[in-house]
């Protein structure tokens, strides 16, 4: 629940609250949240800056830095660690979170191309190809690059524990399980395969997500950046699977109708987003194709729709007591994560 000024002086009117209390637990959800990632202009300006310098060393580096060779890569990637991890202590000495987080997160993200200049330096690299590839093209050599950005961002993580460094974990370990594939198929790294891996990698990411949520369910949120790639990876496989079959298909909307109910009983929007967009996709290969010319199909949907409605409608009736009644069925655990999210 978003705690505004606005709803403290509603409460003020009702005389729940005093004023005076009103401006004191204003100033305490303030001082809690300033660490909370939020759409206002400092955290615009704080995401803005770190995402462009770390495109800069990473989507969007160009030939020019093959002209320093492998030592000057590798020199010129360890000044630049240096330097964010000074701004990153300079920072975090100040309870400059977010800032800290984001500084933190360029270190790691520079991890890849050390390791590529340390390759080329030794005279190890194995074919042709460049840093810049890294980001486009699945090849197995690219796990070494992986496997030291995996340690370099677990060992910062652990030091400085700020939420966004699991950003680059999160992403290594999607790029990781399509580069192992290509290692164990030979290169024969097929679409079919693709989509394989990347519907069951993105299961096993939620897992951990979901692992990692219930563990840190009393600090920050650990799990956010693990849950968006593990969705990402698991309903983009799903979705890219062919089938003629209309029960399969039925299956595919049963599961994004499931996705959406996960997301809400986490409050991860993430699931909500995908869950729709997969429902719709079902709904409209409906109307497109399997009733294509029926008259009756639009006042069925119709019906349902507002079945929904009204199930909401009972739902936010009896919401309290099948919560807490269901609630009890769970481990302590879970439990305790879905009260804090609640």
């Amino acid at each position: 629940m978003n705690i505004s000024r606005k709803r403290l002086s509603g409460a003020v009117e009702e005389n729940i609250i005093s004023s005076e209390q009103a401006n004191a637990l204003f100033e305490y959800f303030q001082a809690k949240s300033q660490d909370v990632p939020r759409f206002t202009f400092t955290h615009v300006l704080y995401y803005l800056g770190g995402l462009i310098a770390i495109g800069a060393m990473t989507l969007f580096m160009n030939l020019g830095w093959e002209s320093f060779g492998g030592a000057g890569v590798v020199s010129i990637s360890l000044l630049y660690a240096a330097i964010g991890l000074k701004i990153t202590n300079t920072l975090s000495a100040k309870s400059l979170n977010i800032p800290a987080g984001i500084c933190a997160t360029f270190v790691v993200c520079l991890t890849p191309l050390a390791i590529y200049g340390l390759q080329q330096w030794l005279g190890v690299w194995p074919d042709d190809t460049v840093y810049r590839e890294y980001h486009r093209y699945i090849k197995w050599h690219w796990l070494y690059m992986e496997f030291g950005t995996l340690v370099v961002g677990v060992a910062i993580a652990w030091k400085y524990k700020y939420p966004f460094l699991i950003m680059p974990i999160a992403v290594t370990l999607w790029y990781m399980s399509m580069d192992i594939t290509a290692m164990i198929s030979g290169g024969d790294n097929t679409w079919a395969l693709r989509k394989l891996v990347s519907l069951y990698s993105g299961l096993l990411m939620i897992g951990l997500a979901f692992w990692v949520d219930v563990r840190s369910r009393r600090k920050v949120d650990y799990a956010f950046w693990i849950y968006i790639f593990g969705v990402m990876a698991f309903w983009g496989g799903l979705s890219a699977q062919n089938s003629d079959s209309e029960l399969s298909k039925f299956l595919y909307f049963c599961i994004n109708l499931a996705m959406i109910g996960v997301g809400v009983l986490l409050i991860r929007r993430v699931f909500v987003v995908f869950g729709a967009m997969g429902s719709c996709g079902y709904l409209a290969h409906l109307a497109s194709d399997v009733f294509k010319d029926s008259w009756l199909f639009p006042i069925t949907l119709t019906a349902i729709g507002l079945g929904i409605v009204y199930l909401g409608i009972l739902w936010q009736k009896h919401e309290k007591a099948i919560t807490e009644k269901s609630r009890q069925m769970l481990p302590a655990p879970l439990r305790e994560l879905l009260e804090e999210n609640a």
